[in-house]
């Protein structure tokens, strides 16, 4: 059987069932761009380790499809996932007679740095979207004070929030895919188990709130004019023009999240309540994550302790 006839039966029939849409999409993407076009003509059983090894080098060198560069070392990482699972599944349904995907050598990954806002350019960031006409500049603020993703704020309704208790319920995320040449807004159950959690609000975002729902007609916390939800490329690009009108270096809209988990251990938040409000699947993720953050203030809290030693 050839690769390409393995990849869409491997896709369609066996790892459909099993995953997210979004995933779904994410892994007929990978395929149909970075494994058919090289390895898909490929009868399986010759998918050897040689030509196995030379795919990951062809990314490794040039497999930015936009421009020809090299393939980030966790991209290429991702896209050899694909093909070491669907390589493997073929040997276990005894239609490959070979199965070399534990052979392949993968780069290892570089830690990216985590992007957050310095202080002072989260309170000009902030100072904008409170002031602003632009009622959906809120979504901003809840986002630095909740440590939500994108896609869990686009997603957020009223009923989502408990003002008498002061909590938000995140059980839903938004996210956009091509149909049909066509962008399309899916909702989602959230990106994991323990991304179904409740976030306790500060009082000064439950107000925002309360102003906010008086002034709504819709059932969406951000919504467009019409009162639907808002797309995430649509959001993130609103986000870029108040940078841009900030006058303030540009960072994605995760930074956002990032710089409240930063916040957050500045000001003392213990890990494992940080990494529950977070969603995160257990708290050495958000300790890995934040090491940084922990470090200045590990600094600064042994600075203070310092202070309790007198010198004569």
């Amino acid at each position: 059987m050839k690769y390409n006839e393995w990849l869409d039966l491997w896709l369609n029939k066996y790892v459909k069932i099993s995953i997210k849409y979004k995933t779904y999409d994410y892994y007929k993407r990978i395929i149909n761009t970075h494994i058919k076009p090289i390895l898909g003509e490929y009868d399986l059983n010759d998918l050897t380790i040689e030509v196995l090894q030379d795919f990951v080098i062809d990314k490794l060198k040039h497999g930015n499809l936009l421009t020809g560069k090299p393939l980030a070392n966790s991209s290429v990482i991702n896209v050899t996932k694909i093909v070491k699972q669907s390589i493997n599944q073929a040997f276990l349904f005894n239609i490959s007679n070979i199965n070399n995907s534990s052979k392949i050598k993968l780069p290892t990954v570089t830690s990216t740095k985590i992007s957050a806002f310095e202080k002072q350019e989260q309170e000009v960031i902030e100072k904008y979207c409170l002031n602003n006409t632009k009622s959906n500049y809120i979504g901003i603020i809840i986002c630095l004070y909740t440590g939500i993703r994108i896609g869990e704020l686009l997603a957020l309704t009223w009923d989502d929030i408990d003002f008498e208790n002061k909590f938000m319920s995140i059980s839903k995320t938004a996210y956009e895919i091509k149909q049909d040449n066509k962008l399309c807004i899916v909702v989602d159950t959230p990106k994991t188990k323990t991304s179904n959690r409740l976030i306790p609000l500060p009082n000064n975002i439950v107000k925002l709130l309360k102003h906010k729902q008086k002034q709504s007609t819709s059932k969406y916390v951000i919504s467009t004019k019409s009162n639907k939800m808002v797309g995430t490329r649509s959001y993130q690009k609103t986000f870029e023009r108040i940078l841009n009108k900030l006058n303030l270096p540009y960072k994605n809209f995760h930074s956002l999240r990032h710089t409240f988990a930063t916040r957050a251990i500045e000001f003392g938040m213990d890990i494992k309540t940080l990494s529950e409000i977070l969603g995160h699947k257990n708290p050495s993720i958000t300790l890995q994550r934040y090491t940084h953050s922990l470090t200045a203030h590990k600094i600064e809290v042994m600075n203070k302790f310092g202070k309790l030693l007198v010198i004569r």
